[in-house]
């Protein structure tokens, strides 16, 4: 690890006043301390941000806001969150470690990199890492990368488990910039393909600071699911999730919302699908139609065909728990 400056600020005025392209925000670390272990990440300056956000979660005019700061464990803990946006509890609670959880703070997961092999691997060439170096996965060991919206620049998926779950409900992130603006990033604009630029994980300016994530209230409390297929059961990264969420009325599906982990560059919302089991029965007849919608676009790399099947089968299985419940 190189020598670097730390700041601690107390405002998110002076935050985004400090930022620049030497220096970076650090809040848990629980990302980003390992980058710089591995020399991937080496800012000059750490502006250490966790008393200038705020770390609430406030539900209130019809909208869940949660702060910057606030813990994964804290949110998914969180009295309104468990009872009226239990996707979000599920999805946090399928991540890392309770020891992670209560680090990580939410715009922290947001922000955090890949785990593509080839990312962590200095000795070889990646798109993401270096810049127009190549994407060494595209034809090596690719058992865990994208079959969704990838190209031949970067086949790496976003790693988190809350991301999918703020995808499915439409949140919002809330960002203030140098300038002292307000900027509102809808959720499924937040987060970047690959495109030319798979060095650039999201939307956000360069010198804003993430400031609150917003949920709208839905009407999903009573039928959430989150299913995460791994490795194993613990502490490792999803090869497939799908957050799913039903609005019921009897059997006939009002209103779905259907997203999923380890499969892009980005959480991937399933509108195509979403938009099918609008006003249809809730049957696995149904679910299993909607899951094969879902994959027939897919374009597996050489090693992960295997996702194409494993994630119909955790859709179904998602719908099913949803109705189930």
């Amino acid at each position: 690890m190189r020598p670097f400056n730390f700041e601690k600020v107390k405002s998110t005025a002076e935050a985004s006043s400090m930022k620049s392209a030497v220096g970076q925000y650090i809040a848990g670390g629980t990302n980003l301390v390992d980058l710089m272990k591995k020399n991937i990440t080496q800012p000059e300056t750490l502006i250490d941000v966790t008393i200038a956000l705020s770390n609430t979660v406030n539900h209130q005019n019809n909208i869940l806001q949660i702060g910057a700061m606030a813990s994964n464990s804290k949110i998914a803990n969180n009295k309104d969150v468990v009872e009226k946006f239990p996707l979000i509890s599920k999805a946090i609670l399928a991540g890392a470690s309770p020891q992670i959880r209560n680090m990580a703070s939410s715009a922290g997961n947001l922000m955090q990199r890949t785990r593509c092999p080839y990312f962590y691997d200095i000795t070889t060439p990646c798109n993401k890492r270096k810049p127009n170096s190549g994407c060494s996965a595209l034809h090596g060991a690719n058992r865990m990368s994208a079959v969704a919206g990838y190209n031949d620049q970067c086949v790496a998926v976003h790693p988190s488990d809350f991301c999918v779950a703020l995808a499915a409900l439409d949140a919002t992130v809330i960002a203030q910039t140098k300038d002292q603006k307000e900027v509102k990033i809808p959720f499924k604009d937040f987060h970047k393909l690959p495109e030319n630029t798979p060095w650039l994980d999201n939307n956000l300016p360069q010198d804003a600071v993430i400031t609150s994530i917003e949920i709208p209230d839905n009407a999903f409390e009573k039928h959430s699911a989150y299913v995460k297929v791994r490795d194993r059961t613990s502490y490792a990264f999803a090869l497939v999730s799908v957050a799913a969420a039903l609005d019921l009325d009897g059997k006939t599906i009002k209103n779905a919302r259907l997203a999923s982990g380890g499969v892009a560059h980005k959480p991937w919302r399933w509108f195509e699908v979403e938009k099918f089991l609008n006003g249809k029965r809730a049957t696995t007849d149904v679910f299993e139609a909607a899951a094969r919608l879902a994959t027939k676009d897919l374009k597996p790399l050489s090693e992960n065909g295997y996702k194409i099947p494993m994630l119909q089968g955790a859709m179904v299985t998602a719908l099913q728990s949803c109705v189930n419940q």
